[in-house]
């Protein structure tokens, strides 16, 4: 379980046995309170002029996310409350995964009248004292300015009816337990945890790109921060069959298939690369051929990237990883781009690699035992230091030109999401 999040800090209101209204305590009778989920941006309000194209897109996320289980999407002071599907598991999971959500929270909807709001808070704070809780604390913010009670005024009111009829000690500190009411225009509604969100940017806002997937762990992951930040994915896999077997590209399918999620369908590009590759291995040094396949691998991706409209590439590459991942062959790697390269991971230590991977769901499909092409023809020691000028040389003496366009005419798509057959 996530724990919960803290939410800009609102009025807390000190309260005291048999002070205010409600001494002795409100009525037993349920309150007139409706389940909803109340879901929170979080950078998209530092988006100034463009604010309201990131909040439409995350609306339309949200609506997209939760509307085959029946839930109707409303805005309400910078929220969104989520009504029709209670406080459901399978519908809080799904808007924690929007990306431009920084939390949820399970909430009820309530009418005008503060004393269906002290029922309400008492019920809650029952069932939190039969939970453990020894002590609360109430939050109120107020985004409606013309509501005739002040903030601190409403915390003390609901705050004398809990002390009153649950017996519960006020701590504004360290609460063992805080309820919460948000008054608004178009809403009130209450609530007591937050769960995180996905955060970062909604999908569609970012523009697009071409990752370069693998079957490993990287990445997909790398692809997910992409996607974090708003970034509309399409694949690339190489493919080196026959010295790789089908278990291979069918990791690279199913890890498209998770990253397909939150944009609702991916196209994967499939490339018989085993062709160009063998070109390079009987033309070239063997502790020259990953860079080599590195730069090859650019170079079709860009090809590719062109028919879906990326304006970039996506690896996931990690400064000093592996051999061909020193700064100087990155180098060399960049060198044979002609549009940007995005490394997501670029300081990620493998442990934080992993431990993202294993909670987007990709890692147990990562560790199956298939080879990727890269681990092809390859020394035992490849060239740590490589230089552009030299690789550039060896390139020069290989034709790879007409390979490499046969590998890119001979690709194959594979449409994983929405829609898939």
């Amino acid at each position: 379980m996530i724990a919960p999040i803290r939410i800009p800090r609102p009025a807390l209101a000190l309260v005291r046995a048999g002070t205010g209204e409600g001494e002795g305590g409100p009525p037993a009778a349920p309150p007139d309170a409706r389940e909803a989920i109340v879901v929170r941006f979080g950078e998209l309000f530092l988006k100034g002029g463009n604010r309201g194209k990131f909040l439409d897109a995350v609306r339309l996320r949200t609506r997209r996310a939760v509307a085959d289980l029946g839930a109707a999407v409303r805005p309400v002071h910078g929220r969104l409350i989520v009504e029709g599907v209670g406080h459901a598991p399978e519908a809080l999971a799904r808007l924690r995964g929007v990306f431009g959500v920084s939390s949820v929270s399970p909430a009820w909807l309530l009418g005008a009248e503060v004393a269906d709001w002290e029922r309400l808070a008492v019920e809650r704070a029952k069932l939190a004292r039969a939970r453990g809780a020894r002590s609360f604390a109430i939050a109120t913010e107020r985004p409606d300015k013309a509501f005739p009670l002040r903030s601190i005024e409403i915390s003390s009111r609901l705050g004398a009816a809990v002390v009153a009829a649950a017996g519960l000690d006020v701590n504004l500190g360290r609460p063992d337990w805080t309820f919460h009411v948000e008054v608004g225009r178009e809403a009130v509604f209450a609530w007591e945890g937050a769960l995180a969100g996905a955060g970062g940017l909604p999908t569609g806002t970012g523009g697009r790109a071409l990752l370069l997937l693998s079957g490993g762990i990287d990445s997909p992951v790398a692809g997910h921060l992409a996607q974090k930040r708003g970034v509309v994915l399409a694949a690339v896999y190489f493919d080196a069959f026959p010295y790789t077997g089908p278990g291979a590209r069918e990791k690279a399918v199913d890890l498209a298939r998770v990253l397909a999620g939150p944009q609702d369908a991916l196209d994967l590009y499939v490339v018989p690369f085993a062709p160009v590759q063998e070109r390079l291995r009987d033309g070239a040094p063997a502790d020259y051929l990953v860079l080599l396949y590195r730069r090859m691998m650019v170079r079709v991706a860009e090809k590719l990237a062109a028919r879906t409209g990326a304006v970039a590439l996506v690896t996931g590459e990690s400064l000093g990883q592996v051999a061909s991942q020193t700064i100087e062959n990155l180098a060399c790697i960049e060198a044979a781009a002609t549009m940007p390269i995005l490394r997501p991971l670029i300081s990620f230590d493998k442990s934080e690699t992993i431990a993202l991977a294993r909670r987007l769901g990709t890692y147990e499909i990562s560790i199956r035992p298939h080879a990727d092409c890269c681990s092809l023809f390859v020394a035992k020691h490849p060239v740590t230091r490589g230089r552009a000028a030299t690789l550039g040389r060896l390139e020069r003496a290989v034709d790879w030109t007409a390979v490499v366009d046969q590998a890119v005419a001979a690709t194959e798509t594979v449409r994983v999401g929405e829609g898939e057959t």
